[in-house]
């Protein structure tokens, strides 16, 4: 008789971005497929990647590349692991800027300024590590307990989502009336 041992795949990894866009899609990427096969709850994996993203952005945006490369050159480094208590932590270390890492308050019309606000909303904690190389390390656990079968769910402050109406629903539309006046 043999006996089978089930093993749950590792959900920890780190690797190096590039310093820019280039290699934002792959980590997201990577994270997703890894984060799959350790069971992670795909809400959970959803804000995780959505998470990474805002990180890598911010790093590439805000930060130096790690060694003290040149913008543009270099790389960036993202981890993100399940620890032994469930909890998702992602993290991204970049080599420093010369802001630290804040959530802003943008204009309607900024076309930035929103991702720690949006991480805020998502994550259950986040944080900012300084090393005594200058590099800082933005953390953000995104979930306490991702095989919480609520996990993901918590969406305070924000709007539910509404679904369109199908096509067929829409054809009781007349927009040429709301037009008939306009020659």
């Amino acid at each position: 008789m043999a006996l089978v041992v089930a093993q749950e795949v590792p959900t920890s990894s780190s690797m190096a971005v590039p310093h820019g866009p280039a290699g934002v899609g792959e980590a997201r990427h990577r994270m997703r497929a890894q984060l799959r096969r350790g069971g992670v709850a795909e809400s959970v994996i959803d804000d995780a990647v959505l998470i990474l993203s805002e990180l890598l952005s911010n790093a590439c945006k805000h930060g130096r590349p790690l060694g003290n490369m040149p913008a543009g050159d270099g790389d960036v480094l993202a981890a993100w692991r399940v620890d032994p208590r469930g909890r998702l932590v992602v993290e991204v270390t970049d080599g420093g800027g010369p802001t630290r890492p804040a959530p802003a308050t943008p204009s309607v019309t900024a076309h930035g300024g929103r991702g720690l606000n949006i991480i805020t909303a998502l994550a259950d904690d986040w944080g900012v590590r300084d090393d005594v190389r200058g590099e800082v390390t933005v953390w953000v656990v995104v979930h306490d307990d991702v095989h919480d079968p609520d996990a993901g769910c918590r969406r305070d402050g924000f709007s539910p989502r509404v679904p369109a109406p199908a096509l067929a629903d829409m054809s009781v539309l007349d927009f040429a009336e709301a037009f008939e006046d306009l020659d």
